[in-house]
């Protein structure tokens, strides 16, 4: 448990939204053109849109004329009546291509969101909420969809409508036309104003769920503990309490919202009212005829549909920057192999395998940092087995930490076959290494898919060896699905001796020249410990294996043990040496190191 004991409380205090990143149009862009044939398709029809939008408004006020002045109309109520209609096929296929361009934008950043979230350093997760990470690719990913969907790119061909209309209407009449704009630009910069709200309520909108599924992941990850604790009402209310500030943070949103479709709804009638007013006026002065002002007025009912979706545009960029900008937060950060060298590890022919040189190390913290450990050194040859004991929080799982890079040494060194990780990458690290936790995680899947996480290509024959190596074989031939058995979220369907000796199966596979076991043996009853003590006996020769232990039986085989508290180095050597030499080792083998289970 030291682990954990040692992170506790070691980090700085929690974002808040007004402290989240802030993205810009310019920064969204990028992520608009995963396909560049979709998103050209869909601007040439939605300019194609606008022609054709344009064009019913001419052709209705010629038509109007035509019957006014009691001229055959000919071909126009055909022709008005197939432009309708190839218009509403061309805005039906724009709105199909939109789709699936919105989707390519959610599917390209989810990839990249994902892939530099499993990148990242060991650091960040121990800060973060794993409910708001999730968070951040499935709701905040979406939102860039309505980007599209919403109004962007349809935009263009509204703004050329816009135009378009503008220019009619000013030929027909600009007097009725300056009254017009006249109206509707105060709206326009009143929403213009309201955009930077929009945008900082909507950020402070995906904070509030991001903070509901991080309280939604926490309780259901331990649903039997909080069940067992009689803790459900309590953790309902807690959930409950994010649902709220969710809930609250969302209508803000609408309230802002709310401002632009009423605000755009009042200029439009009025500017509607002003029009037919004055237009009346000068028709019954002779000034425009009968079709002039209906032309005009069609012009102007053609324009509110660009002028709403330029509305809806805004309004959808203002949702997505608040969104893009927790995206980005994670996608900016530096990934661990950022900062590695690009260096394949070749371990030196005759050096320790594993070798702690003056090693210190404090967890990163925005507080005081804590040293958890100060000038360690110890050397481990190959093929030896080294224990570590000492009691909790001595810094014994942080030792394996720094063989596997999670993180890097304040000072000092940690070489693997004599060369400092620091100086290598960190992917060909890990490729040496076989790591039992200490908590012996399983993945939700089945058998077959936890023993292939470390050899994806290992064949069922050698899973069953592996399984018969550490007394699993009998589960696998009682399941009716066999390797296919399912082991349920985090493995709650095996027994943690199960679920243990899973993962050390797991890690024999991977038959790597290093093994890490932490607490390899804790929950294991006596017939199944030292049935997987034989079976390691045999998967370490040829290793080099470090193993922490609290039993007495695992280490005193062991070639060397090495005892630590407070993160120093205490003293180094056999078992029988140091009964003689440590007091704190006999204290442990005496009282507190676990005889063999009965």
């Amino acid at each position: 448990m030291d682990a954990m004991s040692e992170r506790r409380g070691m980090f700085g205090r929690r974002r808040s939204a007004d402290d989240g990143p802030r993205a810009s149009v310019r920064d969204l862009l990028p992520y608009l053109f995963p396909k560049k044939g979709l998103l050209a398709g869909a601007i040439v029809l939605s300019v194609l849109g606008a022609g054709f939008a344009l064009a019913q408004p001419a052709l209705a006020q010629e038509l109007i004329a035509r019957v006014e002045q009691e001229r055959p109309l000919a071909w126009l109520p055909v022709l008005l009546l197939v432009i309708v209609v190839v218009g509403a096929v061309l805005d039906g296929f724009q709105h199909f291509l939109l789709q699936v361009l919105g989707e390519h934008v959610v599917l390209r950043t989810r990839r990249t969101l994902v892939a530099r979230m499993l990148r990242l350093p060991i650091a960040q997760f121990d800060e973060r909420r794993i409910g708001d990470l999730v968070s951040r690719v499935g709701s905040d990913t979406t939102l860039l969809r309505a980007v599209l969907t919403q109004g962007l790119v349809e935009s263009i061909g509204g703004v050329l409508t816009l135009v378009g209309a503008v220019i009619a209407m000013l030929i027909i009449d600009p007097l009725l036309l300056g009254l017009t704009v006249l109206v509707l630009a105060g709206a326009i910069a009143v929403m213009l104003a309201v955009m930077p709200m929009l945008t900082r309520a909507s950020r402070q909108a995906q904070e509030q769920v991001g903070h509901l599924t991080s309280a939604l992941e926490r309780a259901i990850s331990a649903v039997r503990t909080v069940r067992a604790a009689g803790a459900t009402a309590r953790e309902a209310a807690a959930i409950d309490e994010r649902s709220a500030g969710a809930f609250d943070a969302g209508v803000r949103v609408a309230r802002i919202s709310a401002l632009v479709v009423p605000l755009f709804g009042v200029a439009l009638q009025l500017a509607f009212l002003v029009v037919l007013g004055v237009g009346g006026l000068r028709v019954a002065t002779g000034e425009i005829g009968i079709a002039q002002l209906v032309g005009f007025l069609l012009f102007l009912f053609l324009m509110i549909m660009p002028l709403g979706q330029l509305a809806g545009a805004i309004s959808a960029v203002s949702v997505a920057l608040g969104a893009l900008g927790r995206i980005q937060e994670i996608v900016r950060l530096p990934s661990e192999a950022d900062a590695d060298a690009d260096v394949a590890l070749a371990p030196r022919p005759g050096a320790p395998m594993v070798a702690f040189d003056d090693v210190s190390f404090a967890y990163p913290s925005a507080e005081e940092p804590r040293t958890v450990l100060e000038r360690v050194s110890f050397a481990v040859p190959a093929g030896t087995r080294t224990a570590l004991v000492g009691p909790s929080g001595a810094g014994k799982s942080t030792t394996f930490a720094l063989v596997e890079r999670f993180y890097d040494v304040d000072a000092g060194s940690v070489r693997i076959g004599g060369v400092d990780v620091r100086e290598v990458d960190r992917e060909s690290l890990r490729s040496l290494i076989g790591y039992v936790e200490q908590d012996s995680p399983v993945l939700a899947g089945t058998l077959r898919d936890n023993l292939r996480l470390a050899a994806p290509d290992a064949q069922d024959r050698q899973l069953l060896e592996a399984l018969d190596a550490v007394n699993l074989g009998d589960l696998v031939r009682r399941a009716p699905r066999g390797l296919d058995a399912e082991v349920g979220e985090g493995g709650v369907l095996l027994s943690g001796g199960e679920r243990q000796r899973l993962a050390i199966a797991r890690a024999l596979l991977a038959a790597t020249p290093i093994l890490l076991l932490d607490e390899s043996t804790a929950n294991l009853d006596a017939r199944n410990e030292a049935s997987l003590r034989a079976a390691l006996e045999v998967a370490s020769e040829g290793r080099t294996t470090l193993v922490i232990a609290h039993r007495l039986a695992t280490v005193v085989d062991a070639d060397q043990i090495v005892v630590l508290d407070g993160g120093r180095v205490l003293a180094t050597g056999t078992h029988a040496e140091l009964l003689d030499t440590s007091p704190l080792y006999r204290e442990l083998a005496t009282h507190q190191l676990l005889a063999p289970a009965d």
